[in-house]
């Protein structure tokens, strides 16, 4: 079977899930990341973990704990490791490259936040002609001054449901619906 499909986890890390920086669901995100990781590797697909390296603004400093993933967060051997920059995960990191060499068509998106790396991360990916999953009840984030974290993530699931495609294409669905469909999408 040829791998073409990926699955990204985006920043969950430590340093993103605080006392200060409360998200939501935390534990239910966690579950589904794991049993969706699982039904990858299990299938011969890539996990991928991107992980924030915010070493130019003195946070997220590779090898630190706030850079380390959250514990409950399984990790295989076989899994990929990318370090990013910006929002974008694309933006000047290993990742373009390595869906390249991996010859990579389809990837299924989850993590943290919701309106910052998994959005932008989203529409470079569109860009890009990817065809792209994402996981709606596999994504989180904090409330923000004027909307709450669950408004938040309703707003852009709503948003990504709606958006016209490049030659790729875009879904967005729950993560038990994802999981039975990964061998049967294309």
């Amino acid at each position: 079977m040829n791998p073409n499909k990926a699955f990204l986890v985006i920043d969950m890390q430590k340093g993103s899930f605080t006392s200060t920086t409360p998200r939501f669901d935390t534990e239910g995100i966690i579950k589904k990341i794991n049993i969706l990781s699982e039904k990858f590797r299990t299938l011969g697909f890539p996990v991928i973990f991107i992980q924030h390296d915010g070493t130019s603004t003195n946070e997220f400093i590779p090898n630190t704990t706030e850079w380390e993933l959250l514990d409950a967060i399984e990790v295989k051997p076989e899994d990929i490791f990318v370090d990013k920059y910006a929002n974008d995960v694309f933006y000047n990191s290993a990742l373009q490259s390595i869906l390249t060499k991996l010859d990579i068509s389809d990837i299924y998106i989850t993590g943290c936040a919701t309106d910052f790396c998994v959005e932008s991360t989203i529409q470079s990916a569109l860009a890009k002609d990817y065809k792209i999953t994402i996981i709606k009840d596999g994504h989180t984030t904090a409330d923000r001054p004027h909307l709450k974290a669950v408004q938040v993530i309703e707003h852009y699931n709503w948003v990504w449901q709606h958006m016209i495609p490049t030659k790729g294409t875009i879904k967005v669905l729950d993560a038990n619906t994802a999981k039975d469909r990964i061998l049967c999408d294309s």
